[in-house]
């Protein structure tokens, strides 16, 4: 029987970008696919008009931007068609009274808008996205590095060589502050505040939670210096690309094959089982799935990790498509070509929808993120359209109820739960669009339980690989007894959203693993 050198389940950003290098590498490298196309999240189709091109997942490519997996496979993704499309205005809040702040790439311009609505807060913004440029190689080799390894010790005793012991402290305690503790203390304007509270949603947290804060930072950073950059054509040309360029170096990818078993000998993966009852040998099995789908199914229960806490899954999503017959007339000027827009009134706005969505209660108000694709790329629509992307951070996995008391529920995401919480999402965006009822040509929802149909890692929904809590991140993800991408068993190694360096299109585990590899 022939051996390959690695077998990879799962064909989202992580297995794709583990698959790239270690074929670039020269090794032997299968991906298997349960589903009948490859790119995990990284989906684009024509779902609600022929011509209308929607990610019906993910669809911002920041984190993959500003990576080391892109700076590792860039110029080669390049060259099998991966294109970027950008905006000079990666984000902006409008809140329910009309009144919208948006943010650029040029940090003296955002500096002096802030300043202009609350002396001081623009000063402050400067400091913060100053302070993470400082740290950026301390701090982005923490997020994503293995964290359990000699490097990333030897990472922390020169910086305490270098800033000192009490100094090195106090950096992780900021860095452990709440979204809401860092906005309410040093930002005046509430137009400022409400611009950051609803990304800490992005990341699987809430204002209230530990490290919210520092990531909020990050990703002002991130979109202030890289933007809101898009797939040219959509996010499954990214899949495309990465498929050409595995297969470009020997590299094959079959999908439309489950793989039921891991197959075990002597403590160590020796390969896999598929549904047809193929066998397939392998040096090393890399599963690029949920801590459920690995422990529970395809390890069948025998060897999870030595640990009585069980992982949890945060908050679903829920995702709604628009498309337009005309282009967007929003009631709020200046909002044209900003990528991804929150409606959302603040901090409390955000903290009182997830958490109604985390009590299982459909939001009386939901936190919405509106994306305009089409702005960036015009490939997108035909000319003289738009579509319109909306992601929902905060929807309930399981529904007990609706916090408005207006929506009758019976317990599951239904299709009359579906098209009447995309209502009450749809009444709050016509309200900002002049022209909503004139234009809209079709819309298509998706809820949590639509989602985990078409992607099974998406357990009710939640599209972080599990609840980002401080107990089941960095070290502890998604394990506490966990070491980075290894497990209980010699030769498999797990990789994904629930593994560190945790959720979005960086690539981040699927790089650690391969890095460790060889490759």
């Amino acid at each position: 029987m022939a051996v390959v050198d690695h077998v990879i389940i799962g064909s989202g950003i992580n297995g794709l970008v583990a698959a790239a290098m270690l074929s670039r590498k020269g090794d032997s490298v299968l991906v298997l696919e349960r589903e009948g196309r490859i790119g995990g999240c990284m989906v684009t189709e024509q779902v609600t008009a022929p011509g209308f091109h929607h990610d019906v997942m993910a669809a911002t490519f920041v984190l993959f931007l500003t990576g080391p997996a892109y700076g590792a496979l860039g110029d080669d993704l390049a060259r099998h068609g991966l294109e970027f499309c950008h905006s000079p205005h990666p984000t902006a809040v409008l809140r329910p009274c009309g009144r919208a702040l948006v943010l650029g790439m040029d940090r003296d311009a955002n500096v002096a808008a802030f300043n202009a609505l609350a002396p001081g807060d623009g000063a402050q913004h400067r400091a913060d996205v100053g302070a993470i440029e400082r740290d950026a190689a301390f701090l982005f080799a923490l997020l994503g590095q293995p964290l359990w390894s000699r490097r990333t010790a030897t990472l922390l005793a020169k910086r305490i060589w270098k800033q000192g012991l009490n100094s090195t402290k106090a950096w992780f305690g900021e860095a452990l502050e709440p979204a809401r503790g860092w906005l309410e203390t040093r930002y005046t304007s509430e137009d400022v505040q409400a611009l950051w509270a609803p990304w800490v949603l992005h990341v699987g947290l809430t204002p209230e939670a530990s490290y919210g804060g520092q990531m909020a930072r990050v990703i002002a950073f991130a979109l202030e210096a890289a933007g809101a950059p898009v797939v040219k054509g959509g996010a499954g040309q990214a899949a495309h690309a990465f498929r050409a360029l595995i297969e470009a170096k020997g590299g094959e990818i079959r999908t439309a094959t489950e793989v039921t078993r891991i197959r075990i000998e002597h403590g160590r993966a020796t390969g896999v089982q598929t549904a047809d009852g193929t066998v397939i040998a392998a040096k090393n099995v890399i599963a690029s799935t949920a801590p459920g789908q690995l422990y529970d199914g395809l390890l069948g229960g025998a060897h999870s990790p030595d640990s009585p806490k069980k992982h949890r899954h945060g908050r679903g999503n829920f995702q709604l498509h628009y498309a337009f017959d005309a282009p967007i007339d929003w009631a709020t000027e200046g909002l044209d070509d900003v990528a991804l827009i929150h409606l959302a009134d603040g901090i409390d706005s955000v903290s009182r929808s997830c958490n109604e969505a985390e009590r299982g209660m459909l939001p009386a108000v939901p936190t919405i993120c509106v994306g305009q694709p089409h702005r960036l790329d015009p490939s997108r629509c035909p000319e003289g359209k738009a579509v319109l992307w909306l992601q929902i951070p905060d929807a309930p996995r399981v529904i007990k109820g609706d916090a408005a008391g207006e929506i009758a529920t019976s317990g599951t995401w239904d299709e009359a739960a579906r098209e009447a919480f995309a209502d009450r999402i749809e009444a709050i965006l016509r309200r900002h669009i002049r022209n909503f009822d004139a234009a809209k040509l079709a819309r298509r929802a998706y809820s949590p339980a639509d989602l985990e149909a078409m992607n099974v890692n998406l357990v009710g929904g939640d599209p972080y690989g599990g609840a980002c809590t401080l107990d089941q991140f960095f070290i502890w993800r998604p394990a506490a007894g966990q070491v980075n991408n290894m497990t209980p068993v010699k030769g498999l190694y797990h990789i994904g959203a629930s593994t560190h360096p945790g959720p979005g299109l960086g690539g981040g585990s699927g790089f650690n693993v391969a890095k460790g590899l060889g490759a």
